[in-house]
């Protein structure tokens, strides 16, 4: 009896009708903007390691990058603090993009990465504020400062012992 209750709650839950909405009701497709498609597209890779893509869209959207294989000398240090030098391959890059903001501000972003480390480069990155600080200069005073006295005394001097061999020579 217990089973054939809780089937029919089973059954009953399952046919009721589900409150939430379907994902394509949910997530319908919005034609505010029109849409976007690719309309060019490159790919390129070498066999020495090099690489070099981009893709442009119909937003005018792009992007270009390039990619080197290059040997760098690396230093590491054990835990020892020994220095070891070995020769590694890695990666350098280098690629601009391009795109248009949704209220029409344009950017432009370029970088390169390689053994200095990744460097952007564009206009719409924020720049650290150059401060300049004025350095504080000391009150001077018009009044002559007293002049602690200075004290003359004559140290006493600890007697020396050379050692003589007998001969008038001094031993060292």
């Amino acid at each position: 009896m217990k089973l054939f209750v809780i089937a029919a709650v089973l059954a009953v839950a399952a046919a009721a009708p589900s409150s939430y909405a379907t994902y394509e009701k949910t997530y319908e497709k919005d034609y505010k903007y029109p849409e976007i498609t690719v309309t060019s597209q490159s790919d390129e890779r070498n066999l020495d390691g090099s690489s070099k893509w981009s893709y442009a869209q119909s937003d005018y959207t792009t992007r270009d990058e390039t990619q080197e294989q290059k040997k760098f000398t690396v230093t590491t240090v054990d835990d020892y603090g020994k220095e070891y030098t070995e020769e590694v391959y890695g990666n350098t890059n280098k690629g601009s993009s391009y795109w248009v903001s949704p209220e029409g501000e344009k950017f432009t972003l370029s970088w390169a990465a390689d053994e200095a480390g990744f460097q952007p480069k564009g206009d719409h990155l924020p720049v650290a504020p150059v401060h300049v600080y004025e350095l504080p200069v000391a009150p001077v005073h018009e009044y002559v400062l007293p002049v602690a006295p200075v004290h003359e005394y004559q140290l006493p001097v600890a007697p020396v012992h050379i050692p003589f061999n007998g001969k008038g020579y001094k031993i060292y």
